[in-house]
């Protein structure tokens, strides 16, 4: 089973890669879900790390229905990490997706999404669990050429969400990867290999203390940890 890890940070990319994860999904600002990573991090983990890179492509926060300016943003960005990985010899992958606001799949943005990003590998990120009919969604990606969806079968986690990841695997037959996400750990991870998944995602991660009593410090800052991963790692 393949282990991907959310990470929000330089140094937690390095813990997954250090902890032996096969991959990463890299975002910032876990709290509201991730969005985009800047320019800067994305190019200093895909030059000095030599474990898989995803890339999250989301602009904001919020919901996944995006105005003409924010879909141009994330094309652009899409385009950034094609420059990028152009020159490293890791693979590097596109993490997105749109939706409309009747909780369909927007295919024509989605479509130029998953075109843009070739011959990069485009995962439908967990827009997925918002979807009102994710059957009908999953055959509309594999069509589209996505090549893996990450969702917590439409629960609040992945666990609670097993039923419909099972059932979402047996019905994408190898056609596309459904990478269970969503309060993944040490404790439930073989629950997801027993049922036929071969991916999970989880970000593994830890709050960090500091000495210091500044205003900043009340927000709390987490990190990738490195024996959290190695504990998922020895279960699956």
């Amino acid at each position: 089973m393949l282990l991907e890890i959310c990470a929000n940070s330089y140094q937690s990319a390095k813990n997954a890669e250090t902890a032996g994860a096969h991959r990463i999904e890299l975002c910032q600002e876990l709290s509201i879900g991730g969005i985009t990573p800047s320019y800067g991090l994305v190019k200093q983990v895909i030059h000095n790390l030599d474990i898989p890179v995803f890339v999250l492509i989301r602009p904001r926060g919020g919901n996944f229905v995006y105005s003409d300016a924010e879909f141009q943003i994330m094309k652009h960005n899409i385009q950034s990490c094609k420059d990028l990985g152009c020159h490293v010899p890791i693979a590097i992958g596109i993490v997105s997706g749109v939706l409309n606001t009747n909780k369909t799949i927007d295919i024509k943005r989605t479509r130029e999404l998953v075109e843009l990003s070739k011959p990069l590998p485009f995962t439908f990120h967990r827009a997925f669990d918002e979807l009102i009919n994710p059957k009908e969604a999953l055959e509309q990606l594999i069509d589209l050429g996505v090549e893996r969806v990450l969702t917590s079968g439409q629960k609040t986690s992945a666990e609670k969400g097993i039923s419909l990841l099972k059932e979402l695997h047996e019905i994408s037959n190898g056609r596309l990867i459904i990478l269970a996400g969503g309060g993944i750990n040490s404790e439930n991870a073989k629950q997801f290999k027993e049922v036929g998944l071969e991916e999970i995602h989880a970000s593994a991660s830890k709050v960090i203390t500091t000495n210091t009593l500044g205003y900043f410090d009340t927000i709390a800052q987490t990190v990738s940890d490195l024996e959290t991963i190695k504990e998922i790692l020895n279960v699956i």
